[in-house]
């Protein structure tokens, strides 16, 4: 479990607010790593000099994904919006807007907000946090140019589908159907990832 954000990482992401011009840290890693935990406590720590951007904003919505067929494999690299995303990720590396706006996943309602987040102009270190910000194919490739650091989140395999069985059935689903799911869904996304990790800059291990 991580309770609080590496110092020498912390140092890392200062000499990035620092710079003098808008810098992205990326945080990447498996479902059910800790990568959403690792950035929320950075931005924590920076307080207003920095946002955060999950790549969560960018699932299809469930209509979407009802009319793809691809519902059943929500969370899978064609399950979102990658071209959104590196758009995305472009205007906020230009700042030249005076705010861009950014979208929100909400799992209440497993439905993405558009809007959600803003991100002014002055803000000089955007995290971001997803799995496939090192994922090498169309559209997914690039992410990894726009990003100017890139931490990797690692966490064993069946730690992660005992965390991820454990989510799925505080969500509401029994224990046999959050199992089916884990196995045919998030597992194999995990493994996607995890074959992208050589790629970081910076490896964090949770446990």
């Amino acid at each position: 479990m991580i309770v609080a954000a590496p110092t020498t990482l912390l140092e890392r992401a200062r000499r990035l607010v620092a710079s003098g011009r808008r810098r992205i840290l990326g945080i990447v890693g498996p479902p059910g790593g800790g990568k959403s935990t690792v950035a929320r406590l950075v931005v924590a720590q920076l307080g207003d000099a920095a946002a955060l951007v999950p790549m969560d904003g960018f699932h299809l919505a469930q209509a979407e994904l009802v009319r793809l067929g691809r519902r059943d494999r929500m969370g899978a690299p064609d399950t979102f919006d990658a071209d959104g995303y590196v758009a995305l990720m472009r205007r906020l590396r230009d700042a030249t807007d005076s705010v861009v706006y950014a979208p929100e996943f909400r799992r209440e309602i497993e439905e993405p907000i558009a809007g959600a987040i803003a991100i002014p102009r002055s803000v000089p270190l955007v995290v971001t946090e997803g799995n496939y910000l090192l994922l090498d194919r169309p559209c997914w490739q690039d992410v990894r140019p726009l990003l100017d650091d890139v931490w990797y989140v690692d966490a064993p395999l069946e730690l992660l589908r005992t965390r991820l069985i454990a989510r799925q059935i505080a969500h509401g689903r029994a224990e046999a159907e959050a199992t089916q799911h884990i196995d045919s869904s998030d597992m194999p996304n995990a493994r996607l990832v995890a074959g992208t990790k050589d790629q970081a800059s910076r490896r964090i291990h949770t446990g």
